[in-house]
Formats: C-alpha cells, sequence, structure tokens
C-alpha cells in the first residue's frame, strides 16, 4: 500500500494499565499536533490489546506508550508481540515515562524503538518520529 506524502504522520498515544496519570501523555499529543501530526489519544487504563487493535483501526505510524506505574517489562513486549501475532511490522512502537536505563536497553533489544525519559525536549521526540516515519513509511 503506498502512502501519500502529504498524509500526516498519524500517532497513538497510549495509557496502558492502572497508571492513571497522564499529564505527560497530553502534553506530548499536544507537542505532536502543533507538529502536524494526528494524534489519536486513548485515555486512562487501556489494555495491550485495545491499543494495538486501536492502532490497526486508526492506520497509525507510531505507537507512542506513556508508562509511570513501572509495568513498561510486560507492557512493552506484549504490545510488540500482539503487533506481530497481526503481522504489522511498520508501526513504530515508542513511548516513555519512568523507566530505569537498563530496562530501556532490554526493552529497545527487544524490538521496541527509542524510549524517552522526563525532560526530554519536545522538539527532539517530535523529530524522532518524523525521520523514523519517513525512513520507514512504505
Amino acid at each position: 500500500m503506498e502512502i501519500s506524502e502529504n498524509r500526516p504522520i498519524r500517532v497513538l498515544i497510549a495509557k496502558v494499565g492502572l497508571d492513571g496519570h497522564d499529564r505527560g501523555a497530553k502534553v506530548i499529543a499536544s507537542a505532536l499536533r502543533d507538529a502536524g501530526m494526528e494524534v489519536i489519544y486513548t485515555g486512562l487504563r487501556q489494555t495491550p490489546e485495545m491499543v494495538v487493535q486501536t492502532a490497526i483501526q486508526e492506520d497509525v505510524d507510531a505507537i507512542g506508550v506513556s508508562i509511570l506505574s513501572g509495568a513498561h517489562n510486560t507492557v512493552f513486549p506484549r504490545i510488540l508481540n500482539l503487533l506481530k501475532d497481526n503481522d504489522i511490522n511498520d508501526v513504530l512502537l515508542t513511548g516513555g515515562g519512568i523507566i530505569p536505563d537498563a530496562d530501556m536497553t532490554e526493552l529497545n533489544q527487544l524490538g521496541v524503538a527509542r524510549l524517552f525519559a522526563p525532560g526530554t525536549e519536545m522538539a527532539e521526540i517530535v523529530a524522532y518520529i518524523q525521520n523514523w516515519v519517513k525512513e520507514n513509511r512504505v
């Protein structure tokens, strides 16, 4: 399927599990919108299955998971497996929150893209997503 260069980048921002703090997710969503991206925000307390189904339905280029609960070592691998189970290999899986550096490295080795710590400049996140999509959009 050929995607028009004129189509905006579509990003799903998700909060998975019992993590009830969504200020960071809303800040990211706003920054991505300001950069011209279409953003779908799932709201709180989503399951990995709900995130992947929404990503499929919305035909997104990227999924950004905001996680502060400490469940990152469960959530990211589960989303990766669900993407693989659905033969989706052209969607960026990224995210951020409170994730120790060692866990970020381990998740990256599993196939999760770059993860962003609190305090990362919004322009850096925007540029990362834009560059990934430019290099990987089919």
